[in-house]
């Protein structure tokens, strides 16, 4: 699929279908014109309430009179829209469309800013992308072009970018664990390296083992599959050490180990690397839109199984940093690779640290499915996620990171418990622990279990893997 721009009025332009954002009550532009040319027939849907202004709604109109295109789609932006309504008009519009195969869709919005106008473009590269990788015949089907009536063509190629980010980073989570392990997401990744300014270093077993990282270690060595830890640096300009590091936990397949998950909770878990496979697309956009930055992104990668050789409850870990780790449940095992990996980014220097996990049921339940969870030692640090988030209009809810709660890591018999004391405050107890392996860093750890995958689609994407945080971490390296 291309993406590029066009004159050619929405009257004249020789396309499958045509996409026409409205918002506010206020006809102008392209949507004024079409409704001259169609004698009132657009406001005349708008009054009916059969077409909707508000964001993502979409209302199609077949064979309208006065215009070459077959196909209308008209589509809401809201009132004043946002970068997070124009994202989902984009998307919901391309979805709508993906169930015909169509050659040119070009795309008719009013008169946007920059930032919107890239956030319109990305959803639709987003939307018009579903999870079907091994049908086959796709459930959805995406335009070989799609054209935007913008003579804006920065904004039109750094929303494709930006989408060429998001969408990278849904097939890893959307592939199947037989597809997806540690070798095969490492040799993925490697392909990086094609990319200007960035290079890609990947530590076998032999490395981690070399590196002291035991609690990497412990979590994969139930696994035939031996683990991965991959470190992607993108040098945009000349600073010494990177202003940013993202480290991504990637357990490419959760069994629970030894604490075994019933069959229902095993259904998704080749999402659990979805931290990992975001760090892998937001340095791809990041490096295709050349944004002057330096941030480096490091994945650990395991297979979390059962097997005679798998860690038990009751095993002492020895983390790279020389803590030592009791295990009291295997199916908290994300924590226990993220330690090692930050354990490693220091060493890099990073002026500040994110990390992504799908880390807790807890976080979900706290926050539901649509909202990522934020924990931090630098308040800042975590106001510029945050601010970064709005921007683009991804949801993300701060949570409380009180001393006394890790109180509850304390074992008797190592330095650190892999679990909190009972059930309550899960999600505060996992990131307490993640602290104890950053150190004097600037960290923010972004808890994704809920957004990360969806059961269903919406109106704006498919089902599966979402894609969330690429976009925020997109602007904010792009700010550095």
């Amino acid at each position: 699929m291309t993406t590029a721009i066009t004159s050619e009025s929405i009257i004249n332009i020789q396309a499958d279908a045509v996409v026409i954002g409205i918002s506010g009550d206020a006809l102008s532009g392209a949507a004024a014109e079409l409704n001259d040319a169609t004698a009132g027939g657009l406001q005349s849907l708008i009054d009916s309430k059969k077409a909707k202004t508000c964001a993502g709604k979409v209302t199609s109109w077949l064979q309208p009179q006065g215009i070459q295109a077959p196909v209308v789609l008209i589509v809401g932006l809201g009132d004043n829209p946002t970068a997070g309504d124009c994202y989902k008009a984009g998307g919901a519009a391309a979805k709508s469309l993906g169930n015909s195969q169509l050659e040119t869709v070009a795309f008719y919005f009013p008169e946007l800013d920059h930032a919107l106008l890239e956030s319109a473009v990305a959803g639709s590269v987003v939307g018009s992308t579903g999870q079907d990788l091994h049908k086959k015949k796709p459930s959805l089907f995406r335009p070989q072009q799609i054209l935007w009536a913008t003579d804006n063509s920065d904004a039109v190629a750094n929303g494709s970018k930006i989408g060429s980010g998001v969408n990278p980073t849904r097939e890893l989570v959307n592939q199947p664990p037989n597809y997806i392990y540690p070798e095969s997401f490492a040799e993925q990744t490697a392909q990086l390296a094609e990319l200007e300014n960035v290079t890609v270093e990947i530590w076998d077993k032999a490395r981690l083992e070399s590196e002291n990282c035991g609690s990497l270690l412990g979590v994969a060595q139930g696994s035939d599959f031996e683990p991965r830890l991959v470190i992607i640096r993108y040098r945009g300009n000349d600073s010494e050490n990177p202003a940013m590091a993202i480290v991504g936990k990637g357990v490419t397949y959760d069994s629970g180990g030894l604490s075994l998950k019933p069959s229902e909770g095993q259904k998704t878990m080749k999402c659990d690397m979805a931290g990992a496979a975001t760090v892998v697309g937001t340095i791809k956009a990041v490096a295709e839109l050349g944004a002057p930055c330096h941030i480096v992104g490091l994945v650990g990668l395991v297979e979390n199984m059962v097997s005679g050789n798998s860690y038990r409850l009751g095993d002492i870990l020895t983390s790279r940093n020389g803590k030592t780790i009791e295990v009291l449940n295997t199916d908290a095992e994300g924590r226990l690779v993220l330690a090692d990996v930050l354990d490693v980014t220091l060493g890099l220097n990073p002026d500040h640290i994110v990390d992504l996990a799908t880390l807790t049921g807890a976080c979900c339940v706290a926050l539901g499915l649509d909202i990522a969870g934020l924990f931090t030692n630098d308040q800042s640090w975590c106001d510029q996620i945050v601010n970064s988030a709005a921007e683009v209009g991804e949801e993300v809810w701060q949570l409380p990171m009180t001393h006394h709660f890790s109180d509850q890591l304390k074992s008797k018999i190592a330095d650190l418990r892999n679990i909190g004391a009972g059930r309550w405050g899960g999600a505060i107890t996992a990131a307490k622990f993640l602290e104890e392996f950053v150190g004097d860093a600037s960290w923010t750890h972004i808890d994704i279990a809920g957004p990360a995958y969806a059961d269903s689609a919406k109106s704006y994407i498919d089902g599966g893997a979402s894609g969330v945080l690429v976009r925020t971490l997109v602007n904010m390296a792009r700010g550095m």
